[in-house]
């Protein structure tokens, strides 16, 4: 089969198509003929060596992906050939809270990933998908789908009623915006583009700020909520952004702290307002298979569809994670097979 690696070191530059033999499902384990993948930035950061600098090379990237089960190992019983289905980013944490287990089993680092023709998981370690998506908004779902999931409903409990943040419109974002949207909240989304915010309202968002033409997007934020702040952001900046959002959230409001974009340590925090404001902030971990199981039976009721911003050809998968890399996509970047 036809896989991509990271080979020789880390970097973009160090991505190649091999051959590697099809490989075989064990006790309790499925085959997998893939379908499509989708881009996450962890993606790029397990490339580039930030997450794992010593990771044991070669490596097949990218944690997302769906794909057809072709044959199963002895022992197996929840699924069947034909089935279509996606593994879960940890392949450990199946139901409550995650124990340091789930660490040690996450698609496309530290275990190979699915930019491969065939893969093989065990079968706690899969779910179907909804019947009603493409190959391509189905392979969306089990990072950015699954941490907006986790964020906005299992942790984030947003209600109708509620007024939500939502920084940028990548992947997570956008699943934020339609989950949100979905419990009757209004949502507020902050981006660079006048053009991406536009589409963002198509989407149901009630309110966009360009935070290059207003940086103090804080105080626009509780001037579109007439001085009581948002219920509940979700934070994808991380150390550029977290001042602000903690200056944004409501007195007893929650800030889902989920991305890292702009660095993973934060100075100059001011902690008095987490203080007099009872601000919970909450680190999202993408989640777990139950969390992606209840996330698919709402959107296969509400006929929901991820947002998919660009697809391209297997063959071009290094131009793909470039083009995730340069940051200008709106909603996903996907793999075809």
């Amino acid at each position: 089969m036809k896989a991509f690696e990271i080979r020789n070191g880390f970097g973009l530059d160090h991505i190649v198509m091999t051959e590697r033999p099809v490989p075989v499902p064990g006790q309790g384990e499925v085959l997998v003929k893939m379908r499509a993948v989708s881009l996450n930035s962890r993606d790029l950061g397990v490339i580039d060596g930030f997450y794992y600098p010593n990771l044991k090379l070669p490596l097949i990237p990218v944690s997302d992906g769906v794909g057809e089960v072709v044959a199963t190992g002895e022992q197996t019983s929840r699924f069947q050939v034909g089935d279509r289905v996606s593994g879960t980013f940890s392949q450990k944490w199946i139901s409550g809270e995650p124990t340091e287990a789930w660490l040690h089993g996450l698609l496309g680092g530290p275990l190979d990933g699915m930019l491969a023709e065939f893969a093989v998981l065990h079968e706690d370690g899969l779910v179907r998908v909804p019947e009603h998506l493409t190959d391509e908004e189905a392979a969306a779902l089990p990072c950015a789908g699954v941490t907006a999931w986790q964020a906005i409903v299992t942790e984030g409990k947003v209600k109708a009623g509620d007024t939500v943040v939502v920084q940028g419109t990548g992947g997570v974002a956008l699943f934020a915006l339609q989950f949100a949207k979905l419990h009757g909240a209004s949502v507020i989304v902050t981006s660079s583009s006048d053009e991406k915010l536009e589409r963002a309202k198509q989407l149901g968002a009630s309110y966009g700020i360009n935070y290059r033409q207003i940086p103090d997007w804080d105080k626009a934020v509780l001037e579109w909520t007439n001085g009581r702040g948002a219920d509940h952001v979700v934070d994808l900046g991380g150390a550029s952004t977290l001042n602000r959002s903690i200056a944004a959230v409501r007195i007893g409001g929650r800030i889902s702290l989920v991305g890292i974009l702009s660095g993973p340590t934060v100075e100059g925090v001011n902690l008095i307002p987490t203080f007099q404001k009872r601000i919970r902030l909450q680190g999202i971990n993408v989640g777990n298979r139950d969390m992606f199981e209840a996330m698919n039976r709402a959107i296969t009721h509400n006929k929901l569809r991820p947002v998919i911003g660009r697809i391209f050809p297997f063959d071009k998968s290094v131009e793909a994670l470039n083009y995730m890399a340069k940051g200008t996509h709106f909603g996903k970047v996907c793999i075809t097979l």
